[in-house]
């Protein structure tokens, strides 16, 4: 299974998951109470980067971006056409900047770290008896971990119906991801619970 997460040495990687986690969700909130286009124009170019530092290459940067931004423009363009310019860009640019900085903190933080930090900060919730922080740091690692296999798994259906002379319709291709992300998925649930690591 693939991961998101970039293997190299930088100053981002060196810093703890704890801080990354906790300025994403700061500057998620901040970007949510400004309406300010040059704020929120500024808050790209930080994010735009935070994330070419990852130790990426560009190309595979802008890969890995392509499909939410493509959601983002066809969101934007949608908020355009029912209200008005201002919101569009307000929200495009809004999404974008937190696009960024998401990106660069899965780039920047392996998966097992991440399921860690997760579950130290779920405890408080687990005191009360509300939930299991390790269900809820391993739910959370494994939908992050999803995220190519996804990709993936669409860009092989893509590919098989452009093989065929097939038009790539979503009516067409989201029926057989969803069954072959369900199957995905309950493969690794039974892998979890073979191993009892919920029982644990």
């Amino acid at each position: 299974m693939q991961t998101l997460h970039v293997d190299v040495d930088t100053w981002l990687h060196r810093l703890s998951p704890r801080i990354k986690l906790l300025a994403l969700t700061a500057f998620g909130v901040l970007l949510f109470l400004t309406q300010s286009i040059a704020l929120l124009a500024c808050a790209n170019l930080v994010g735009a980067a935070l994330y070419l530092r990852s130790g990426l290459p560009v190309g595979e940067a802008l890969k890995r971006l392509r499909p939410i931004l493509i959601s983002i423009a066809v969101l934007a363009v949608f908020a355009a056409l029912v209200g008005p310019l201002h919101a569009a860009i307000v929200t495009a640019l809004r999404l974008t900047a937190l696009a960024l900085f998401a990106a660069t903190v899965t780039a920047t933080t392996s998966m097992a770290a991440f399921i860690d930090e997760i579950t130290v900060l779920a405890m408080p919730l687990e005191k009360l008896g509300l939930l299991k922080a390790a269900d809820i740091g391993l739910a959370i690692g494994l939908v992050i971990r999803f995220v190519p296999e996804i990709l993936d798994r669409y860009r092989a259906i893509r590919e098989a119906h452009q093989a065929r002379g097939i038009k790539v319709r979503l009516a067409t291709t989201i029926a057989p991801l969803i069954i072959l992300t369900l199957r995905d998925a309950d493969n690794i649930a039974a892998a979890i619970d073979a191993r009892g690591i919920r029982r644990q």
